[in-house]
């Protein structure tokens, strides 16, 4: 399962910073707009200490954790939606990333340059949503010129298709975002709108760049109010952390790294939960999945044989296996639980497909 977060926001904020934190990859920096023009791209694994003690017992040739995309885009300005700065290449980056990771720039320095001419965090979150929302009824206008078509063929499906678009044309001309009230529709219709790609259907978190203490306490409270995912840290001394080692920190009286805590609140937008797999002492493997998913779903993960040839399968919290020590240990000790294809995965299920 392929997971990607589009690192978005004005110029100058610390997109770039982030990346280069998270990824380890060298990139452009400097303090100037647009310095990012090709997005960056990197894979950055999802921590799990789980992961890290089921192969203390399993001794496996290969770990693999989950892992997740991080795609580093052009800053986004006032007018982007139009074509500004280097808006739609921008945006056309974003409606291909699963969730979206909005930078804002509370702290102060007077070398870096803001758009804007001044620091004002809650100026800078209404530009890029009023962007983001221009550009997701761009969308609906278009789509709308080719249902109407339809709807006079009477093609079938077209005039639910025509009253969904113009619900969401409503909703979003009052300024309100898509992902609001997309989990109210039916699947059907929930399908249909997730298959246009809108850049305020998909969720998102903010990272408000400065140390937490100088982060407006208002704002910090309107978001908390709205329900919005936020973090809040320095992006500068996360990359000065990542760049020492774990000896050098401690000798420097360092706190550990915050970038975990983003990597794990990435996971938790995107409603995920991780189940594993060992493979002998091959290898010890974390799979990402929805909540909510069944073993068979979870089967299918791994590979189209287990989903199609699926007859059974063994279940064991990962906490049980690592207490006993073994999967043979923990069949032996009746402790491995069979299941049909029905049974819902829990978070760190470890599971073995008969098929």
């Amino acid at each position: 399962m392929s997971l990607s977060i589009g690192i978005f926001g004005l110029p100058n904020v610390g997109k770039s910073t982030l990346f280069q934190a998270l990824t380890k990859k060298k990139v452009d920096i400097s303090n100037y707009p647009f310095c990012t023009v090709e997005p960056n791209v990197g894979i950055v694994q999802v921590p799990d200490k789980r992961l890290k003690k089921l192969a203390q017992i399993t001794q496996p040739k290969k770990v693999l954790p989950s892992v997740i995309k991080f795609v580093d885009v052009a800053g986004l300005v006032r007018g982007a939606h139009k074509g500004e700065g280097l808006g739609n290449q921008f945006l056309a980056h974003l409606r291909e990333c699963d969730a979206l990771l909005q930078i804002i720039r509370c702290f102060k320095a007077e070398q870096i340059a803001h758009v804007d001419g001044e620091i004002n965090p809650k100026r800078d979150i209404e530009t890029i949503k009023s962007e983001l929302i221009f550009k997701d009824l761009e969308t609906i206008e278009r789509r709308l010129q080719k249902i109407e078509k339809d709807v006079k063929a009477k093609k079938t499906g077209a005039e639910i298709e025509f009253e969904i678009l113009n619900f969401l044309k409503e909703k979003l001309n009052q300024g309100k975002a898509v992902i609001a009230f997309l989990k109210d529709f039916e699947p059907e219709k929930k399908k249909f709108v997730e298959d246009l790609f809108l850049l305020t259907a998909k969720p998102q978190i903010y990272l408000l760049n400065s140390d937490e203490e100088e982060v407006p306490q208002d704002l910090k409270k309107e978001l908390t109010k709205e329900g919005s995912d936020w973090l809040a840290m320095n992006l500068r001394d996360e990359l000065d952390k990542t760049e020492l080692s774990q000896d050098e920190r401690k000798e420097l009286a360092l706190a550990e790294p915050k970038l975990d805590n983003l990597i794990k609140k990435c996971y938790e937008v995107l409603n995920l939960i991780s189940f594993f797999t060992i493979v002998g002492k091959e290898e010890t493997r974390a799979w990402p999945i929805e909540k909510g998913s069944t073993i068979l779903q979870g089967a299918g993960k791994i590979h189209s044989d287990f989903q199609e040839k699926f007859v059974r399968g063994e279940v064991i919290a990962w906490q049980k296996l690592v207490e006993v020590g073994s999967w043979k240990k923990a069949g032996e000790q009746g402790l491995l639980k069979t299941v049909g294809k029905d049974y819902v995965l829990r978070d760190g299920d470890v599971i073995e497909i008969k098929i």
